[in-house]
This record gives C-alpha cells, sequence and structure tokens, in this order.
C-alpha cells in the first residue's frame, strides 16, 4: 500500500472515467487504486500492511459482491482502518443510505451530479479537500 493514498471503489467505467479525469486536472492520479466490487476494495486494504496510510476512500454504495454499506461498516468496525476518512460517493439519493453512511461513520455523502461539468466540479473540489487541505496527524 506503500505509496497509494485514494482508494476509489466504483464499478461503473463511466463514472470512474469521469472521477479520474477531474483528480488528474489537479494531478492528484499517482498514487490510485480502483476496486471494482466491495470485496476487492476489502481485500485490497486488509490485506496491506498498513492500512491507515490511505488519505481517503472514494466509495460508491452500489457495488457488486459487497456493497458499499457493508465496507463501511467493516472499515469503521476495525482499528486499523476506522480513521482513514470514506467519502461517500453515489448515485443514490435516499434519505436511508444517507442517514446509515453517517451512522456507520462515513465523513462526507455525495450525490453524484448528473451533469458532466457539475460532477467533474464536485470530484475535483473534493480531492483538494482530502488530498491538500485536510491535515492528519503523523505516524
Amino acid at each position: 500500500m506503500q505509496g497509494i493514498d485514494i482508494l476509489i471503489a466504483e464499478d461503473n467505467p463511466h463514472d470512474l472515467e469521469l472521477t479520474l479525469m477531474a483528480l488528474k486536472k489537479h494531478n492528484l492520479t499517482n498514487n490510485i487504486h480502483i476496486a471494482k466490487d466491495g470485496e476487492e476494495a476489502l481485500d485490497f486494504i486488509f490485506n496491506n500492511p498498513q492500512p491507515s496510510h490511505l488519505k481517503v476512500i472514494l466509495l460508491d454504495l452500489k457495488l457488486p459482491k459487497m456493497d458499499g454499506l457493508e465496507v463501511l461498516r467493516r472499515l469503521k468496525a476495525d482499528d486499523r482502518t476506522k480513521s482513514i476518512p470514506v467519502v461517500v460517493l453515489t448515485s443514490s439519493q435516499h434519505e436511508s443510505d444517507l442517514a446509515e453512511s453517517y451512522e456507520l461513520g462515513a465523513n462526507s455523502y455525495i450525490v453524484k451530479p448528473v451533469r458532466f461539468n457539475a460532477f467533474i466540479k464536485a470530484v475535483s473540489d473534493l480531492g483538494l479537500y482530502w488530498m491538500v487541505m485536510n491535515k492528519v496527524p503523523n505516524e
């Protein structure tokens, strides 16, 4: 995991491409790992000796094999990963998904904008915040 700053858990190729495009706008794509389903995301995190080195996880809720809420539940229940910021980046506007995400410990909940420019701006802004502006303790 050394050198990986962002984990993107996203199964939609179009949304993934837009997310990477938005992060690339600010040169934030060098240290990214992509997981196409929930199980792959957890395998990547928990099969690394220092999972807490991740600066942020961008987590879609509608993932195959294991949905994003279950991924979030497992991350926040484990002492090694509970402090990693998780931004839910989803198309779901269901109040129940929003409420459960925050109950499980999500740090932010962003509904993917439908319009191209709005999507690029939203992801770009969140990338700058979590990668540049947000401060975490040194380990």
